[in-house]
């Protein structure tokens, strides 16, 4: 087995015991980078002077015997929506393609503390708005399974270099579905958690709960090994301030026979693909062999669209409404959208949303009562062509804007309840299928230690473990996927960023 595919935290253990260093892994990474990011398209700017420096200096910490922390030494690809000190933040922007931050966000500053060693930025739609990891910036990320096809979003970039082993950890963030909708399209694992858990201090609107910033890795273990490192409060989030939760490392999956188990194919709101439908079904047949209760819920989460169009759209008024105001040919047409849906929501509309909100949260509290853990898909389709900017139509529905077909995530992000993506083998298609795993509020470890279960029941059966993609396919360069540039990053000054960074 090569270097770059052992788990992250077998890498930790090998570094902690100087069977590796932390130069080596590096190295191995970046060569991994290099040889498939051009087919893909995973990576934006990166970092790799710095990266090999930080290398060294935890190599030499190994050898002199320091305290080391918990990720010492471990390669950190960060969603290139997440400012990083010294290296180009663009948010895949024309606006911002030279902006290069001054300091960390929070969640970076943590890792970094953490002894992660930040290596290179991930791509992400244009400001995040949508599943299709595309943008004028960086050009689209292919999917690794067919870079033809859509990596999803708005994590697209971190789930496709997972996929590719180009990193052992990368951070996400998720609004509508942006953690768990690539890991499900890629093939690995996406964790949005209760808000507060992972503190945010550059989110607009202080108090919202819909944006959270999370963890993704190739396994339930690697997850959680970052989740671990990951919490904590922040004095410029009031959402993290005196959250209490468990112990998410190490993570002991549970005994699945006591298990009550609720399913649901499209919280009775949701169009679903009938493919997705058929595969969905298959697993949950399969597993209600192994837990003490496994049925379907009735839902009744219509409210969920138009409470879910208002809360976002409050959301990006105040990230954009200055912008587009004065620049508005700088932002993408999904950003646009959003903003001027606020234009028409009044004061009702707002305590109407959040008041169906409520509603919905209270709905899903009130199911846990009775069951340890809510099943559903990620995604109603198969990955469908990063050419085709969202699903217009989804089983025939005609969806009503650029993210309705991403209802069966953003469902869950009004409940705010934690969710994970687990990757349970291929669809029809040949291509990941994710299963959403839905767990009580603020229990995120506890759906950490279900999901290690359902991931270890998961090898066992045929077909239902972690797809990997044919890397040997992946030594062709797709070009295409930069052919949607129109605007090349710069750094600050006007100067163009050095060639190694234009992967």
């Amino acid at each position: 087995m090569a270097l770059v595919e052992h788990s992250a935290v077998e890498l930790r253990r090998q570094i902690g015991e100087r069977e590796i260093s932390p130069v080596e892994l590096m190295q191995s990474c970046i060569d991994q980078i290099e040889k498939y990011n051009p087919a893909v398209n995973a990576i934006c700017a990166t970092d790799y002077e710095r990266a090999l420096a930080s290398a060294r200096e935890a190599e030499v910490q190994v050898m002199r015997g320091d305290a080391l922390p918990a990720l010492h030494g471990l390669p950190l690809g960060v969603k290139d929506l997440q400012a990083t000190a010294g290296l180009l933040t663009t948010s895949g922007n024309v606006r911002l393609r030279g902006h290069v931050p001054e300091r960390d966000v929070s969640y970076v500053a943590r890792m970094r503390a953490a002894g992660a060693i930040v290596t290179a930025k991930t791509n992400t739609p244009d400001m995040g708005a949508g599943a299709n990891s595309r943008n004028p910036v960086w050009g689209a990320t292919g999917n690794p399974f067919n870079p033809a096809l859509n990596a999803g979003g708005s994590s697209g970039g971190s789930a496709a270099a997972l996929a590719c082993d180009m990193l052992p950890l990368c951070t996400g963030s998720d609004t509508g579905g942006s953690l768990r909708i690539p890991s499900a399209l890629c093939g690995v694992v996406g964790l949005r958690p209760s808000p507060g858990l992972i503190a945010n201090d550059m989110r607009p609107l202080g108090w919202s709960a819909i944006s959270v910033l999370g963890p993704m890795g190739r396994d339930v273990a690697d997850t959680a090994f970052m989740m671990q490192a990951s919490v904590g409060p922040h004095p410029m989030d009031p959402l993290s301030l005196g959250v209490q939760h468990e112990a998410f490392w190490p993570v002991q999956p549970v005994d699945l026979r006591p298990l009550r188990v609720a399913y649901t194919e499209d919280f009775g709101a949701c169009a679903v693909d009938p493919m997705i439908r058929r595969a969905f079904r298959e697993r949950v047949q399969a597993l209600s062999r192994e837990v003490a209760v496994c049925e379907p819920l009735d839902w009744d989460l219509g409210d969920g669209h138009r409470c879910f169009d208002v809360i976002r759209a409050e959301s990006f008024y105040a990230a954009f409404e200055e912008v587009y105001r004065t620049q508005p040919d700088t932002l993408g047409p999904n950003v646009r959208a959003n903003v001027e849906m606020a234009a028409s929501i009044t004061l009702a509309d707002r305590a109407w949303a959040h008041l169906a909100q409520t509603r919905i949260n209270r709905q899903f509290q009130a199911a846990f009562e009775h069951y340890d853990l809510i099943l559903s898909p990620v995604t109603p389709l198969s990955p469908f062509p990063w050419t085709q900017l969202y699903a217009e139509v989804v089983d025939g529905q005609k969806q009503r804007n650029y993210y309705e077909w991403l209802s069966l995530t953003y469902m869950v992000t009004l409940a705010t309840n934690p969710a994970l993506s687990l990757p349970l083998g291929c669809d029809e298609a040949g291509m990941p299928f994710g299963l959403q795993m839905i767990g009580p509020l603020h229990r995120d470890a506890h759906l950490l230690r279900m999901a290690a279960a359902l991931e270890q029941w998961g090898k066992t059966q045929t077909g239902l473990h972690r797809p990997r993609p044919d890397m040997a396919a992946l030594q062709q360069p797709r070009p295409e996927l930069k052919s949607i540039v129109t605007h090349p990053p710069v750094l600050a000054g006007g100067a163009m960023v050095d060639s190694r960074n234009a992967v």
